[in-house]
Order: structure tokens, then sequence, then C-alpha cells
């Protein structure tokens, strides 16, 4: 018996957007469920969101927050700011992440784009993760912290080489489908070390990298959710991230 190409199940597509770019608004991948890429884009809003919207199945996670400080957390130096309870968390267990600011006007513009993306998604039908039976959800993250719980400890700078080369190989040996970080080395000749030219169209950018994080979270949080650690407050937004912290 012929099965119809309509009666089979729609796979999941799990994308990671990370609106701190610095050509385009956004940077956006997307992981189908064996970790393989099925794109890496960067564009405004409204590109990211007619890429989602042709999408039946999608789990999304941004690296902003979703929601202000509501006030949950009093920090315990005027100096550290307004935070979120999650951002508390994170600091306690000691990755420094920066503070949200109790209403939309003090947050500074990249933030402000996250909301904006938001209030977007949830007008196209996403809801906030876990929504079980949604075939459209979105969840926040942070890369920073992606990256310290998925290392247990802190990363090299993001913009550094080793930064880059560390975050590629995290990424390649949790099995996403990326070029191995390590035939990097196998360009670097002489000449091109005197010469000052090295083969750094063999990594992804800082923010390709914290896109593929992020996808790589949202992809977790569904085939792997009991590896995930959610902290923080749901009201005032939880932020997801790969394994225990």
């Amino acid at each position: 018996m012929r099965v119809l190409a309509a009666m089979l199940p729609v796979q999941p597509l799990f994308v990671g957007i990370d609106p701190t770019a610095t050509h385009k608004a956004f940077v956006y991948a997307a992981l189908d469920r064996n970790l393989s890429l099925v794109t890496m884009a960067e564009g405004e809003l409204e590109d990211v969101l007619a890429f989602l919207s042709t999408q039946a199945h999608v789990i999304v996670a941004i690296n902003a927050p979703s929601s202000v400080s509501r006030g949950l957390v009093r920090p315990p130096s005027a100096r550290m700011g307004s935070m979120r309870q999650a951002e508390y968390e994170l600091r306690r267990r000691g990755i420094p992440v920066g503070g949200t600011g109790k209403t939309e006007a003090l947050c500074p513009p990249w933030v402000q784009l996250g909301f904006t993306l938001y209030r977007r998604l949830g007008e196209q039908g996403f809801r906030p993760y876990p929504a079980e039976g949604a075939a459209r959800q979105w969840l926040e993250t942070h890369p920073h912290a992606c990256f310290c719980a998925l290392l247990k400890r802190s990363p090299f700078h993001r913009t550094s080489l080793e930064g880059r080369l560390q975050r590629a190989l995290i990424l390649y040996e949790r099995g996403l489908q990326l070029r191995d970080p390590m035939d990097f080395f196998e360009e670097v000749t002489r000449h091109r070390l005197l010469s000052g030219h090295l083969p750094l169209d063999l990594l992804p950018l800082p923010e390709q990298l914290d896109a593929l994080v992020a996808a790589y979270t949202a992809w977790l949080a569904v085939q792997q959710p009991e590896e995930i650690s959610r902290l923080g407050d749901a009201e005032e937004g939880q932020i997801v991230l790969p394994g225990k912290v």
C-alpha cells in the first residue's frame, strides 16, 4: 500500500535567531532533526518572519530577553542594575550576563528588537515553550551561557580565533553536521602565517555560532528535554540552556 506524501508527518525544524548581528538585524540558522544545517542566513525582521511563516512545525530559540524585569529579584548591589530572576540565577552560577531593564525604553535597541520579534511570533501563532502539542513554539536562550553550560567553564572570547574554533568544535562534537573545525589547522601553512592570510572562512562567524547554539538548544529542548536547564520565573521569562547548570 502506497502512503501518500500528504499523510506523512511534517518534520520539525529547529531555528536559532541572533538579533545582535553587525550587518543585518538578525542572523538565523535552521537545523533538521538529524542536526544537519538546513539554512544559515542574515536579514531584517520581515525576512526572518517570512522564512518562519513557511514552516508548519518549527521551534525557535532566540538570543534575546523575552520580557522586561518585573522586579522579582533585588540585586545585592545597586551597581548591578536591573535584572530578571533568570539573569540573577546565571550570575550566581558564575556566568556573567547583562541585566534587562524594567521598561522597554530602558533596554538597548537590540533587546527592543527582540521584544518586537517575540510579539510578531505571537501574531503568527507561536506559543512559548513548553506548549504540549503546539507545532510552533519559541523559547529564550543566551549564547554565552549556552557555551558555558556545554563547556562547563567560560569559553575564550567569542570574536577571537581560539574562541571561534572552540565554539565550532563544541557544536561539532555535539553532533551538528558542520565541517570539522580541526580542518582549519590543515590549511594553515608557513606561507599563510607569514602573509597573515589565515583560512578564517572555514570557521563560522561569531554571530553564526551564536545562532547555531541557539538552534541546537531548540533541538535539545524537543528531542532530549531532560538534558536542558530552565532558569528564572515563567511569568518574567525563562532562559533555556543545553545541559545542566
